[in-house]
C-alpha cells in the first residue's frame, strides 16, 4: 500500500464518470495532444502531486455513504501510463468490495508487449468497468486529430472483448473532424465487434476547455471550431447504432 502515483486531482462527487456517484482520481500524465482536450493541464509526466493507495482510500472512505450504487474512476490525463498504480488501487479496492472503472484511451497499450499485456491482464482482475474512448475510427484521420495511431486502441477493444471486460464506449463529435456519415457507421461496425459491449455514449465537443488554454498560455487547437449540439450527438450515435446493427447481421451471416 506504500506505492504512490502522480495525481492531478480528486472529485468526489463524480456523476458522469461510470454508473452512480463515484470518487474521480485524475491521474496526471498522458501521450495524447487531442485537440478537443480540455484537461491540459495533466500532459505533463511526473508532475502532480504523490499521493499513496492509503490517502486515496480515506478519502473515498470519508465519502463513502454516497457511492453505494458507484464507487471509484480512475480517469487523466491518461490512467495507464501509471498503470502500476491504478493496478494497486484498484486491487485494493477490490478487497473492500468498491467498483472500479478505468476510463481510459487505451493508448499506451502495446499488443505485441509481452510486458505491457501481462500488466494489463493483472489489471483487468480488478476491474469491474472500462470506460474507453474511441477517438476517431479512421487511422489517418485519429493521428490527426491525437498526434497518434488508433491501431493498438482499437487492440485494446479487442483485448478486453477476449476477456470479456464491459466496456462502456465513449465518442466525442467534433463537427467537420469525425462527425461524417462514413466514420460514424464505420465505427459502429467496428464496435459490433465487441459482445463486451455495455453502454455507447456520444457526447458533444464543447469549447469550455478554451480557458485552460489561456491560463496555460497555449493556442487553443481548434479555433474557432462550433461545438456540437444534443441534437448533433443523438443523430450520431443513431448512425453508430446502425453500424453496430450492420456488422451483427454480417456476424450472423457468418454462421
Amino acid at each position: 500500500m506504500s506505492v504512490t502515483g502522480y495525481i492531478h486531482s480528486t472529485e468526489s462527487f463524480g456523476t458522469v464518470d461510470g454508473p452512480g456517484i463515484r470518487f474521480v482520481v485524475f491521474m496526471q500524465g498522458c501521450p495524447m495532444r487531442c485537440l478537443y482536450c480540455h484537461n491540459p493541464d495533466t500532459w505533463e509526466i511526473g508532475k502532480g502531486t504523490e499521493r499513496t493507495v492509503s490517502e486515496l482510500l480515506d478519502e473515498y472512505n470519508s465519502c463513502k455513504e454516497f457511492y453505494k450504487n458507484g464507487g471509484i474512476t480512475v480517469t487523466g490525463g491518461e490512467p495507464l501510463v501509471q498503470i502500476g498504480f491504478v493496478t494497486e488501487l484498484f486491487r485494493a479496492a477490490r478487497e473492500r468490495g468498491i467498483h472500479t472503472c478505468l476510463d481510459t484511451s487505451g493508448i499506451v497499450f502495446d499488443p505485441e508487449n509481452e510486458t505491457t499485456v501481462k500488466k494489463t491482464e493483472e489489471l483487468c482482475r480488478f476491474t469491474d468497468l472500462v470506460m474507453l474512448d474511441i477517438k476517431h475510427i479512421n487511422d489517418e484521420e485519429h493521428k490527426k486529430l491525437t498526434g497518434h495511431s488508433n491501431r493498438n486502441i482499437l487492440a485494446f477493444a479487442r483485448f478486453l472483448r477476449d476477456r470479456n471486460v464491459p466496456v462502456w464506449i465513449r465518442h466525442v463529435l467534433v463537427p467537420g473532424l469525425n462527425d461524417t456519415r462514413e466514420y460514424l457507421h464505420a465505427l459502429g461496425y467496428f464496435l459490433g465487434e465487441l459482445t463486451n459491449l455495455k453502454a455507447l455514449d456520444v457526447l458533444p465537443y464543447h469549447t469550455m476547455g478554451k480557458v485552460k488554454y489561456e491560463k496555460l498560455g497555449l493556442e487553443y487547437p481548434l479555433g474557432d471550431t462550433p461545438p456540437a449540439s444534443n441534437e448533433d450527438a443523438a443523430r450520431a450515435r443513431d448512425i453508430i447504432m446502425e453500424g453496430i446493427k450492420d456488422r451483427l447481421k454480417d456476424r450472423r451471416k457468418e454462421h
